[in-house]
């Protein structure tokens, strides 16, 4: 019978949701202790929960009573119990256990029972503790805890189901059950374990036979059939069968009370069962800590954090992006690595243990190495050149260590390269530390994945968070150091993995502390900081916070985004830069989705046309220097606008002081409007994108040209057409909400006015806000009725069953929190882009008739009386700007004639230097003018002594040719006279040797003369004498021409030279080189007469010889 009522099946629902989507099924493991979570709608009912909670406080008094009530922990867990309208505990990695399918529980005994756990008399594992016609409650003797068990239930059946948390899925299933199960309805009790450790039991009402049981963690979802329906005595919940996601089966198991009040009863034992640990468990693990900790006295824990920076353009290292699980680098740039070393306290016991925190001190890093790959060995790491090591500024506790990366190194060559698109490279880094009592240096290692772009890339978003590893250091003490030191080795260096630090959200996020593991809150006693990912942070159900409103600013933006939307964007952005005013297909529907928070910033310049507006920064500029009347109003808001933000939280700080200078200078530059209470707020979220000068550019662009400072003239009466046009749409679109609306009396402008004023960004988490700018920027004004209409349509269920004040609360408080939740907003977006509000011309027409209409209508002299005040108002502001402008003329006249006087002394000042520069121009040119004189002397004395010297070298010449001229005679003369000579003593030789008597006595006859007894003619003796001495005259004559001729040509260069150095430097000392010149020649001139004047005649060999030089010198000179 059980298993064919699990035959029943349900249609497919629109709420529906696949498996893989809603539910994962995670592998048993025997070592986590986290505890199931379950969400339990009660409908709302707050009559049907009063009554509820007075019998929970009766059970909870006669609990504690008891001698087995918890303690003071479980207590303050139990008082949640009380709160049974709404229970969001969604379940992250509980402990699966397998369990059979329902047809096996059944058959699992051979009797029909299962671990003898019947009741009353036919099971004697329990003793009755208390009883009545509809609930019993029992107590296990075998320590698993008490249960709960309901008589007078009737099991209507189970169906399978697609979507286990969807509370319309279940009350449809419950619907269909409950119709079609009357006669094969089961009468059942159902026991309710008191804690996560027991079963859900189902037992046959007439046998006291177990039917089936579920394991508490295996059921996902509770619920209770809607009030004034057929379903308000029946209640279901949803359980999982299998143990992997392709096996997973989720079944909906649907029961009916006879009496409807047991029914809220249940749902409170069943939110009791999923937040109560055994006591014996608890003690249990209050002993494994203890013995932990006794047997780890001597581990401690280091935080170490990786950081990666690149040079820039300016010589400056900023921090690379990270992405998930890797780091991005470029290609060919210098790189630092920065690690940060935190120790943590130690998990131990401080009564055990010897050592804390300030004992285990980093002396110095000996050493900062780098590799490409993983598991690389200690001979292939590379040393890199420190930078820089110490106590971190802020932290005395952190060591922070950098080093230098130099790319072109040939070892760092596989990180030097582009990566492939669909590749990362694995780098390892590792730092040896010198630690204080520790006799070796520790090294610690992280293994990372980068990967390598272009030199030139650019990133579209920035995630800069570091690298965080915690790692476990295991000492053994082995002796003391002479100073009385502890000394100990190293037994293991253990790397825990990657970490993420814990933050506390800037959102009023409440803390569900029964979904805290106890792990974590060892972890959290001990001070170190888990991993987000074990701390499980409660939904965004409003029914869960507190009356206060969410904080302006409230909320964390991700620059986290898809690739492949990131691509869209690198196609779409160069056309929109480069024609912002026509819009690139394919911009409107990215943008819609919302800009990546990385690129915010430059695309809102673009769609709001002012990306380069130039002019206008410049008047900010001069805005900012300029008095305002508003300036006490706007320091007060200043400090209201985004308090949770740490931008704007610090009094005085950057973000506070940046919005100041933006709200004078845009009231000093719209005067008719001047300073708008909440346009803070507007300015603040574009200044968190952009700088001062650019924010003021879209600020005004928003004012002006999107006519968001209509809406603040005239006495707000655009504001008010504007109400108008959203009430139409609501009678149109929601009249069931309209009309609600009205009968409670609330107006549009009770909640929708400062919607229009600050364009969504007062209230509502920063997500939201940032995502609605966007679509503002990109369709206009039209944008706020369409977010207007879809906040309405998504919160139309909760206004229509709430009173005045509950609606205005609801705006105020739960509105905006409900929009935590980034999914959520995001679906909010996509509804408000898909309404359609084509008819806001039509009710702008309609408005100003209906005006027309009521001025014609007024009195005439109310309405001269309210136009009357309208010009005196306008008359005061008049007066107010004039009596300004009088003012800032006379102040501009001060410092004009101010300025004026500066200027004529500095003027005087100018006139006495340009005095003083005239004279000493007029000596520079008499300097030159005399200096010019003496160069012109100079040159004429020049040129006279070179024509003194040419004349010279003409007389030396005439004179050398003369003297050729008488040589060559000469030479002529001596020749015809050894001719004669010759002749005349060949004939004596003829008559000597015709005479026989002499030619015996004088034989040879061609001996000499005076052999011969024949004395020389005297006449030949003095001829030839005559001849010597003119051969030596000529010698020497052509001796000193040459001579001469030589000293003429080095003159002649110190005469260049001199000339050279008189036009470089204008020296008068020239003269005084003219006279050396001069008297140089002079000497020379003498020398070379006293050297033809005094030689004395030589020998005719030397004279002979002198003659031969002379000839040769003679011709090199004609050659030359």
């Amino acid at each position: 019978m059980f298993g064919s009522m699990e035959e029943c099946s349900s249609l497919r629902s629109s709420d529906s949701a696949g498996t893989s989507e809603e539910y994962e099924i995670v592998e048993s493991l025997a070592s986590q202790e986290s505890e199931p979570q379950l969400n339990i709608a009660n409908n709302g009912n707050m009559e049907d929960l009063q009554h509820e909670l007075t019998e929970v406080m009766r059970e909870k008094s006669s609990e504690s009573s008891s001698p087995n009530s918890m303690d003071s922990s479980t207590k303050s867990l139990a008082k949640k119990d009380e709160e049974p309208s709404c229970f969001t505990l969604p379940i992250l990695e509980t402990q699966v256990s397998h369990i059979s399918s329902l047809s096996e529980d059944a058959c699992s005994s051979s009797d029909g029972r299962m671990d003898d756990r019947n009741l009353g008399e036919n099971n004697p594992s329990f003793s009755q503790v208390a009883s009545d016609d509809d609930m019993e409650r029992v107590q296990s003797e075998d320590g698993s805890g008490d249960y709960t068990i309901f008589n007078r239930v009737t099991y209507l059946g189970a169906a399978s189901i697609n979507a286990p948390r969807s509370e319309a899925e279940i009350q449809r299933n419950m619907a269909i059950l409950n119709a079609q199960a009357q006669e094969q309805a089961l009468e059942v009790s159902v026991s309710v374990p008191s804690n996560s450790e027991g079963y859900v039991i189902i037992y046959d009402a007439t046998t006291s036979t177990e039917m089936t049981r579920f394991k508490i963690h295996r059921i996902l979802f509770c619920a209770r059939g809607k009030i004034d329906t057929t379903e308000a005595r029946c209640f279901a919940f949803t359980s999982s069968h299998g143990d992997t996601q392709e096996t997973a089966i989720f079944q909906c198991h649907v029961f009916r009370c006879q009496i409807p009040e047991a029914v809220a009863r249940v749902l409170i034992t069943f939110a009791a069962a999923f937040r109560r640990v055994p006591r014996n468990k608890l003690v249990k693990k209050e002993v494994e800590l203890d013995q932990n900790r006794q047997q780890a006295d001597n581990v401690y824990l280091f935080d170490i954090s990786l950081e990666i920076k690149e040079e820039d353009s300016k010589g400056n290292f900023n921090t690379v992006p990270r992405d998930k699980e890797f780091f991005k680098l470029r290609c060919n740039t210098e790189k630092q690595l920065v690690l940060t070393v935190t120790p943590t306290p130690p998990s131990t016991n401080t009564s055990t243990t010897h050592l804390n925190v300030d004992e285990l001190n980093v002396e110095r890093c000996f050493g900062l190495l780098v590799a490409p790959g993983r598991r690389v060995k200690n001979a292939d790491m590379n040393l890199l050149e420190m930078v820089s090591m110490g106590s971190n500024a802020n932290d005395k506790k952190s060591y922070v260590i950098s080093g230098h990366w130099d790319p072109s190194d040939s070892a760092f060559v596989v990180l030097n390269r582009e990566t492939p698109r669909d590749r990362r490279i694995f780098m390892t880094v590792a730092i040896d530390l010198v630690i204080r009592g520790i006799q070796e240096p520790v090294r610690f290692v992280i293994e990372t994945k980068v990967r390598v772009y272009p030199h030139h890339e650019r990133f579209w978003y920035f995630s800069k968070k570091p690298l965080v590893h915690l790692f476990s250091l295991k000492l053994k003490q082995v002796a003391h150091s002479p100073q009385g030191d502890q000394q100990y080795v190293v037994t293991s260096v253990d790397n825990l993995g990657e970490v993420e630090r814990w933050r506390p959200s800037t959102m009023s996020l409440s803390l569900n502390l029964s979904s805290l593991t106890s792990s974590t809150l060892s972890s959290l006693s001990t001070g170190r900081s888990p991993s987000i990912a074990s701390i499980e942070t409660p939904g965004c159900d409003e029914d869960t916070d507190d009356d206060e409103p969410l904080l302006s600013g409230s909320g964390e933006v991700s620059k986290d985004c898809p690739q492949g939307e990131l691509d869209m964007w690198r196609q779409v952005l160069p056309k929109l830069q480069a024609a912002p005013q026509q819009l690139p297909k394919g911009v409107s529907r990215l943008v819609k989705r919302g800009i990546p928070e990385a690129l915010r910033g430059e695309v809102w310049q673009l769609l709001a046309g002012c990306s380069d507006d130039l002019d206008m920064m410049e008047t900010y500029r001069v805005l900012i220097t300029k008095d305002c009347a508003s300036e006490q109003v706007i320091l007060r808001d200043i400090n209201r606008t985004f308090p949770a933000h740490d931008y704007f939280k610090e009094a005085g700080g950057v973000g506070q002081d940046a919005l100041y200078k933006i709200s004078k200078a845009y009231a000093v530059y719209d005067e008719e409007v001047g300073y708008c209470q909440g346009l803070s707020f507007l300015a603040a979220a574009l200044l968190l994108h952009m700088p001062e000068e650019q924010t003021f550019c879209v600020l005004v662009k928003i004012m002006f040209e999107y006519g968001l400072r209509d809406l603040f003239k005239d006495g707000f009466e655009i504001l008010h057409m504007r109400f108008y046009q959203l009430a139409k749409l609501m009678e149109e679109q929601l009249p069931e909400l309209w009309l609600h609306f009205q009968d409670q009396g609330v107006e549009i402008h009770m909640f929708a006015s400062q919607w229009f004023l600050t364009l969504y960004t007062a209230k509502f988490p920063l997500f939201m806000v940032f995502h609605y700018l966007d679509l503002f920027l990109l369709t206009g004004i039209d944008s706020v009725f369409q977010v207007a209409l879809a906040l309405l349509q998504m919160s139309k269920k909760e206004l229509i069953s709430s009173d005045f004040e509950g609606i205005l609360k609801y705006f105020r408080v739960s509105l905006p929190k409900k929009y935590r939740n980034e999914d959520v907003a995001r679906q909010l977006y996509k509804v408000a882009t898909s309404i359609k509000v084509k008819k806001l011309k039509k009710y702008e027409k309609e408005y100003l008739a209906l005006k027309e209409q009521e001025a014609l209508q007024e009195d005439p002299v109310v309405r001269l009386e309210r136009e009357n005040r309208r010009l005196l108002d306008d008359n005061m502001r008049l007066e107010r700007e004039n009596d300004d402008l009088a003012h800032e003329l006379v102040t501009s006249k001060i410092n004009m004639r101010h300025s004026m006087d500066k200027l004529e002394d500095k003027c005087d000042n100018l006139n006495k230097e340009v005095v003083s520069l005239n004279a000493i121009l007029n000596d520079a040119e008499e300097e030159k003018k005399r200096l010019l004189l003496e160069a012109n002397q100079v040159k004429e004395l020049l040129k006279r002594e070179v024509d003194k010297g040419d004349m010279e070298t003409q007389r030396n010449n005439a004179i050398i040719t003369d003297y050729k001229k008488i040589c060559s005679q000469l030479s002529e003369r001596l020749d015809k006279e050894q001719a004669a000579n010759t002749q005349t003593i060949n004939m004596y030789k003829a008559k000597v040797s015709s005479c026989e008597t002499c030619s015996g006595i004088l034989s040879p006859v061609t001996g000499p003369p005076v052999e011969l007894g024949i004395e020389e003619s005297p006449l030949v003796t003095k001829l030839n004498q005559q001849v010597r001495e003119l051969e030596l005259e000529l010698a020497q004559t052509k001796l000193a021409l040459v001579e001469s001729e030589c000293k003429n040509q080095d003159l002649t260069h110190q005469l260049s030279t001199a000339m050279t150095e008189l036009q470089a430097t204008k020296n008068t000392w020239f003269q005084k080189t003219l006279t050396s010149i001069s008297s140089l020649k002079e000497r020379t001139a003498s020398t070379g007469g006293s050297v033809i004047g005094n030689n004395p005649y030589g020998s005719a060999a030397v004279g002979h010889s002198s003659l031969q030089r002379q000839h040769s010198r003679d011709s090199n000179s004609e050659k030359m």
